[in-house]
C-alpha cells in the first residue's frame, strides 16, 4: 500500500490498524521517504516462565513464550525491577537517562500549577495504569505523566487507580521509541485516553495527539521556540526551550 505523508499524519490510526495486514509505503511530493512495518512477533520454543522485552535492546526480540496476565502478575510481585505488560508482552523498564527526567520534572512542574484547584491530578512514574482492549485483554502500563480526573471515582478498596487518564505523555528513548509510537500509542487510542504526548528529546520536539472515537482526530508537532498545547485542556501548553534545557 502506497500513502501520502498527509494522508498518513491524518489518519494515522487507521494505518496502523492496516498495517498488521501489508506494509505501507510513505511518499512526499510523490517521492517514497518511508515505510511503515508491522513489527512480526518471532515464535520461539522457550519454557522460561515469561516472555521479557528488555527495553535495552534496540528491536525488543522476544526473550521466551507469550506470558498470561497472571504470569506478569506473578513476576512483578516477585521481583524488585519495574515491568510493564502490553498485548501479552513483559518490558523491563531502564534506568532513564538524565535528559529523560529533567523533561518530565519540567512538564510536570507545569502541569502541576495549571490543574491545582481542578478535578485533575497530574501523577508521574512508577504508576501502573491499567487499560483494557477487552475485558480479557488487559494491559499494565506506567506512562511518564499521566493527568487522571476521576481519581476520587475510580479508586479501588487497595487504593489502585482504575480507570482510564486524560492524557498521558511518554518520553522518548532509542531503545523506548518503537514501543512508544506504535504499541504504546494503539493502546492509549483503544482504550479511552483522549490526549497522548510524545516527547522526543533527540529531536526536541513535541508532538500531540487528539484521540476521539477510538481514531487520531487531530495532532500537532512543536519544536524550537514554540509551545506544546493541549488540545483538552485549554490554555495548558509548555514551552518546548523549557522541557529541552538539557541537550542531549
Amino acid at each position: 500500500m502506497i500513502v501520502s505523508s498527509t494522508e498518513l499524519q491524518n489518519n494515522f490510526g487507521k494505518y496502523l490498524m492496516l498495517v498488521a495486514q501489508e506494509d505501507i509505503v510513505i511518499t512526499r511530493n510523490g517521492l517514497e521517504i518511508a515505510k511503515l512495518t508491522a513489527i512480526r512477533e518471532s515464535a520461539l520454543d522457550d519454557t522460561n516462565l515469561t516472555n521479557v522485552v528488555y527495553e535495552k535492546a534496540p528491536e525488543y526480540s522476544p526473550l521466551g513464550k507469550k506470558a498470561s496476565y497472571d504470569e506478569f502478575l506473578h513476576l512483578q510481585q516477585e521481583s524488585d525491577e519495574r515491568y510493564e505488560y502490553i498485548d501479552g508482552e513483559i518490558y523491563l523498564l531502564a534506568s532513564p537517562r538524565t535528559v529523560h527526567q529533567i523533561a518530565i520534572t519540567e512538564l510536570f512542574g507545569i502541569f502541576y500549577n495549571f490543574f491545582q484547584g481542578t478535578n485533575c491530578t497530574p501523577i508521574v512514574a512508577p504508576y501502573d495504569i491499567e487499560l483494557r482492549r477487552t475485558p480479557e485483554n488487559i494491559n499494565i502500563v506506567q506512562p511518564d505523566i499521566m493527568i487522571i480526573c476521576d481519581l476520587e471515582d475510580k479508586l479501588s478498596e487497595d487504593d489502585y487507580y482504575k480507570g482510564v487518564p486524560s492524557l498521558v505523555v511518554e518520553v522518548l528513548s532509542k531503545s523506548t521509541r518503537r514501543k512508544d509510537l506504535i504499541k504504546k500509542l494503539d493502546l492509549y487510542m483503544s482504550c479511552g485516553v483522549s490526549e497522548y504526548w510524545i516527547v522526543n528529546p533527540d529531536n526536541r520536539e513535541v508532538t500531540v495527539y487528539l484521540f476521539e472515537d477510538f481514531n487520531i482526530s487531530n495532532s500537532a508537532t512543536y519544536k524550537n521556540s514554540e509551545a506544546a498545547q493541549s488540545f483538552t485542556f485549554t490554555g495548558l501548553s509548555a514551552e518546548i526551550k523549557r522541557i529541552f534545557r538539557v541537550k542531549t
